[in-house]
């Protein structure tokens, strides 16, 4: 476990973060790993973000030791108020709303980490995360004195996500008869893609046991009346603290192609992403051109045509070798030091301010 210094013990590092419903929780859950950090080194923490409509999502922040303030659902520009009354150190923007004018503000007042998925463009910053693939390489126009974080060895995962790192990758011969795979698509899964997955999965006829965690009731309504081909078996669950030990005992993970990526590649998972927006589109298809991963559909495939999704789903379950290709190579890619490397590089901007 890093240790924080003295100095670390006193400072406030303010998250401002989307969040809700329609946006899902990945900005969320990415900030949490590294304010878990910075917990952990004495440091104290607020997130600034609208919980109040993903309680599952706020009950994780608290637990780990997270204030929370809420932006309140008017002007994004409000968020300057609430950092004026917390009085941070340091500010951290995990955000696809926020103005590009609102940026500029915070960094004349607060050290400033930003993270970004690609181009940070007009988005003013001391400090930029973009913990994709293929980020180390970018070479993006900065301010004057800025750093770029960039790559997956700057990939952010929670704590319970490494502790369940194995030891080396699963083997074949450690996989389930029947296989057993584990569906889910974030903590709200806004587009509800996880019932035409399961449907998919049905659709290939493959002998397996899949749990699919539903966002909602209504998902779980939907999932339930899905009637398994013989061999198959369906469970349904609702959003769990145990995600982790589910991913680590599955043998096929299947999933959006966004921030929980880089978990799943942490813990050594075979998984076959559906790509549900249009920033995870260049990850999506290169996880699948590196052989990293199995790009099963974009949305669009999933509401047209889906034969093409359920042939490369097929594939994937079909062939334990391909698994086991999978999981040698993403376990190789991400090794769980994320948080802690990001966590020096911000702390370290109070020290020597830019």
């Amino acid at each position: 476990m890093s240790m924080g210094s003295p100095e670390d013990e006193r400072r406030l590092v303010a998250m401002v973060c989307d969040a809700g419903p329609e946006v899902g929780i990945g900005h969320v859950m990415r900030c949490l790993a590294l304010g878990e950090e910075l917990v952990a080194r004495g440091a104290r923490v607020v997130m600034v973000a609208d919980l109040d409509r993903v309680p599952w999502a706020a009950e994780q922040v608290r637990r780990r030791g997270i204030e929370i303030a809420s932006p309140g659902p008017g002007d994004p520009r409000d968020v300057l108020d609430v950092l004026a009354r917390i009085e941070p150190s340091s500010v951290v923007v995990d955000s696809y709303r926020l103005p590009t004018s609102v940026y500029a503000d915070l960094r004349e007042r607060w050290p400033l980490l930003a993270l970004t998925d690609g181009d940070p463009g007009d988005r003013v910053a001391d400090l930029y995360l973009d913990q994709n693939l293929g980020a180390e390489t970018a070479a993006w126009a900065l301010p004057e004195g800025s750093r770029h974080l960039g790559g997956l060895a700057y990939a952010q995962q929670r704590r319970d996500i490494a502790r369940q790192r194995p030891d080396a990758p699963k083997a074949a011969a450690d996989e389930h008869t029947p296989l057993r795979v584990l569906a889910f698509f974030g903590g709200t899964d806004a587009f509800g893609v996880s019932p035409g997955i399961v449907r998919l999965v049905v659709r290939t006829g493959i002998a397996v046991e899949l749990t699919a965690i539903a966002a909602t009731p209504e998902l779980a309504e939907e999932i339930a009346g899905i009637v398994p081909v013989p061999g198959q078996a369906v469970h349904v669950i609702g959003p769990t603290d145990t995600l982790a030990e589910l991913v680590a005992d599955a043998d096929v993970v299947l999933s959006a192609a966004g921030t929980s990526a880089w978990e799943l590649f942490c813990l050594g998972a075979a998984v076959g992403f559906v790509c549900v927006a249009d920033n995870q589109q260049d990850a999506y298809v290169r996880m699948d051109q590196d052989g990293l991963a199995v790009g099963i559909a974009t949305l669009a495939e999933l509401d047209g045509d889906p034969e093409a999704a359920v042939a490369r789903l097929r594939a994937l379950l079909g062939d334990v070798r391909l698994r086991e290709r999978l999981r040698a190579a993403c376990w190789a890619t991400v090794d769980g030091r994320g948080p802690a490397r990001v966590a020096d590089a911000l702390l370290a901007l109070d020290r020597d301010p830019v």
